[in-house]
């Protein structure tokens, strides 16, 4: 018997990053691996007028023939992808153009023939990262912040007590109320004992300012006008009525924080509850400090590297990006800044953005690459049981979710990837603080612009420039 011949792998192109490959898989290879398998499940096969494990091999390959051929094909088709991928550092899945009639190949009369076409990382060097420097806003906790933030605290958890005598800003009102468009009440415009700060702007505009000089026991009607942004379409712009009863009217009480109040929030003392809170400010100002600091990073390397892109990277975050542009659209969000331009000139723009972003990650691929970082299961398990504490009484189920689905296990690992390839950067780059306030450090950064266009706003399009932050 004639040995068959092998696949057949042969790269037919190479124009820039992408790779085609020609694929053909002899009718000959594909037969013998048909008769393995009817071979291995012969013993096994049981049919109606044949006793167990007798049946003729040609009878099998007439009833299960051609499904085992299609497993075979199939199996094939991945083991080719897999010897591509094997061959080049891969930056896309392959992707299949058959060239066969899959009948004939199943028949056994044909070879089979398809194209494979995958593309590859670009092949660029980095920057010398000690080259690099860049400056970092620091800001220092201050003993006034810590005091405002306690100040926060204090009106949020400071109480109330019973008032006689009509509210005023700040006092608490436990109100009914029923809301009418005309002389018909709406769904969602009624309720009963809710609890309203005057002031906490709770309310749609003009509500709580009609409430003031309201007594315990008094009835009002509230006119007012939902503003034309509401969340709920039918009421933006509407004019309606409240029909509201004050059942009861609560001042603020007195007193300024001390150690039995901060034990009613969890903590030793009143010094132990402002600890906690500068070290929380802190925190605060070390993520906002390492961000800009990031982005800085990213701006640099952004405009130090130029090299090609694979498209079909390129053109997945692009759509990623278009989609939620259009789902903005849908919903009423359009970012400002995109009003009174085509389709085509936002394209061009949110392309610069995806670009910008890929590049971005196949830099930082790199250099993880090149310094052996890795992100650990243990560290990909710690991240996913941290997000499944975000779910009170359903961590089970979402870690039971990770488990199955790779996809998921992927997209936390990927930032995690990122944020230890950023730490091992900033290590080695020449970085300078600098002491701004804590309005400095938080101010918003204005985002890189392309040299072609003008500067952009800052809004969600400046967000989406900085998504990689």
């Amino acid at each position: 018997m004639l040995k068959a011949r092998p696949m057949q792998l042969t790269e037919r192109r190479s124009e820039g990053l992408l790779r085609v490959y020609d694929v053909v898989v002899p009718a000959s290879e594909l037969q013998q691996k048909l008769n393995a398998k009817i071979a291995e499940v012969q013993p096994n096969v049981r049919l109606n007028g044949f006793r167990p494990g007798k049946v003729p091999v040609s009878h099998i390959r007439k009833v299960y023939g051609p499904s085992m051929m299609q497993d075979i094909v199939n199996e094939t088709v991945q083991r080719s992808a897999r010897e591509s991928l094997e061959k080049v550092r891969a930056a896309s899945e392959p992707s299949l153009d058959l060239k066969s009639d899959m009948q004939k190949v199943v028949d056994g009369t044909q070879d089979l023939q398809f194209e494979l076409s995958l593309e590859v990382m670009p092949d660029f060097e980095p920057v010398d990262l000690k080259t690099i420097s860049i400056t970092r806003p620091v800001a220092a906790v201050t003993d006034a912040q810590v005091e405002e933030e306690l100040a926060k605290i204090a009106q949020a958890n400071r109480g109330f007590e019973d008032k006689d005598g009509p509210a005023a800003d700040g006092d608490e009102l436990n109100i009914d109320f029923v809301g009418r468009l005309g002389d018909e009440a709406f769904e969602g415009g009624s309720a009963q004992g809710a609890r309203l700060v005057i002031g906490s702007k709770q309310f749609i505009p003009g509500f709580e300012e009609q409430l003031v000089g309201a007594k315990a026991g008094e009835e009002r009607v509230l006119s007012v006008t939902f503003p034309d942004d509401y969340a709920a379409a039918n009421l933006k712009g509407k004019a309606a009525t409240f029909e509201t009863k004050i059942n009861a009217v609560r001042k603020p009480k007195e007193g300024a924080p001390d150690d039995a109040w901060a034990a009613q929030l969890g903590f030793d003392s009143l010094p132990a509850l402002r600890d906690a809170l500068k070290q929380r400010i802190e925190n605060e100002h070390g993520a906002q400090s390492r961000a800009k600091a990031k982005r800085a990073l990213f701006d640099t390397f952004d405009a130090q590297h130029d090299f090609e892109l694979p498209p079909r990277m390129v053109d997945a975050e692009f759509n990623q990006i278009w989609r939620q542009v259009e789902g903005d659209r849908a919903a009423g969000r359009a970012d400002p800044s995109d009003e009174g331009k085509s389709d085509d000139d936002l394209k061009a723009e949110y392309r610069n953005i995806a670009e910008r972003r890929v590049r971005l990650g196949l830099l930082l691929a790199e250099i993880g690459r090149r310094n052996k970082i890795e992100v650990t299961d243990e560290e990909v398990g710690r991240e996913i049981s941290a997000q499944a504490r975000q779910f009170p009484g359903q961590e089970r189920q979402v870690i039971e979710a990770y488990q199955r689905n790779p996809q998921l296990v992927a997209q936390v690992r990927a930032p995690l990837y990122e944020e230890k390839v950023v730490s091992f950067i900033l290590e080695l780059i020449k970085v300078t603080n600098n002491e701004v306030s804590r309005e400095e450090l938080f101010t918003e950064d204005e985002p890189p612009v392309p040299q072609t266009e003008a500067k952009p706003k800052k809004t969600k399009k400046a967000k989406a420039e900085k998504a990689e932050d």
